[in-house]
């Protein structure tokens, strides 16, 4: 029987579904491009960065990754970002990745759509011809801003709509229910762009719902709150739509007390369809590996589970047929 290592987890082939590329920038980078782009920090150095980075909630985290942010600039800087994420997917066997950005926390500062966009896009370009990492992009809303600011940013990425897979939701969640973005959901699904949304982090089971039946998700982002409702737990079962959990995330921003009270492997066992990733992890402390690593140190994750979290990652993601049947086939051969 293999036993559940570092190295196991580490050469497993993942899928991540659920990645902010703005919070993948490591302190280190952000300095860097600080310099480059003459933006003066409030910090004075990589390591009280570092320690600034202790959240008591998602408001916290979300208040320096915005100043964050600010260091990037120019379409080298945004692919710069999104080609040292890719880096460390490969280093960790991370084989298709569909990240998140959020064109707001830039054209907000005077950045162009296009320059966000194009650098983002050229970078994973190049992960698929040089890392070998096939990928999709889903662009956010920030729900903590206006409907009529998420109308606008439709409107800006239109000219990109054959390059993005769909919409989604984050930011903030209390105070910002799914159904706040009802009509702009509706006029994205409408131009043929999926729809995914953060729900259940912070928020109640309830948003899990009304992403489901009003937003019309095709993956609910965390969703960890599902478990405290059980005709959704019911219904997640049946349907089998994804919720893509984030382990360290959730325990960094105190959603829960620490892993062990995490609640991922309950609702694997139970037939959801959860997945593994690693949502901020220039913040979080760790990628998809560590993401993998805390569920067998704290949890007691099994080769059997981690096998299976893997493959619900797979079919969960929207890889062509044939990419995801190599993913699988993959993973059977490893486990």
């Amino acid at each position: 029987m293999t036993t559940v290592t570092h190295d196991l987890l580490n050469e497993l082939p993942k899928v991540e579904l659920h990645l902010h590329l703005e919070g993948s920038l490591e302190p280190e980078l952000m300095f860097e491009l600080a310099q480059r782009n003459n933006i003066k920090m409030k910090f004075d150095s990589v390591e009280s960065l570092r320690k600034a980075y202790q959240f008591s909630n998602l408001q916290d985290f979300l208040d320096i990754y915005y100043q964050g942010a600010n260091v990037l600039q120019t379409e080298a800087d945004f692919y710069d970002l999104t080609w040292a994420y890719l880096k460390k997917c490969h280093q960790q066997n991370v084989r298709h990745v569909e990240p998140f950005f959020d064109p707001q926390t830039h054209t907000d500062r005077g950045i162009k759509f296009e320059t966000v966009f194009n650098g983002i896009s050229r970078a994973l370009s190049d992960g698929v011809a040089e890392l070998g990492i096939s990928s999709q992009i889903i662009m956010c809303f920030l729900r903590h801003l206006s409907e009529e600011a998420a109308f606008e940013t439709l409107k800006q990425a239109e000219p990109f709509f054959h390059q993005i897979l769909g919409i989604g939701l984050d930011s903030s969640e209390k105070g910002n229910p799914p159904e706040k973005f009802n009509r702009v959901f509706a006029d994205a699904r409408e131009a043929g762009l999926l729809a995914f949304a953060h729900a259940g982090e912070e928020g109640p089971a309830d948003y899990i719902w009304t992403a489901i039946n009003e937003l019309k998700v095709s993956r609910v982002d965390h969703g960890i709150r599902a478990i405290d409702d059980s005709n959704l737990m019911k219904h997640l079962v049946e349907t089998q739509i994804p919720l893509t959990v984030c382990p360290l995330s959730n325990v960094k921003l105190n959603v829960f007390k620490n892993m062990a009270h995490h609640n991922i492997l309950d609702m694997l066992e139970q037939g959801v369809c959860v997945t593994v990733n690693s949502d901020d992890p220039a913040y979080f402390g760790g990628y998809m590996t560590e993401n993998f690593v805390a569920l067998a140190q704290e949890l007691d994750m099994s080769k059997k589970q981690a096998k299976q979290l893997a493959k619900n990652s797979v079919d969960a993601s929207f890889a062509s047929d044939e990419r995801k049947h190599v993913l699988r086939r993959e993973i059977d051969d490893l486990i």
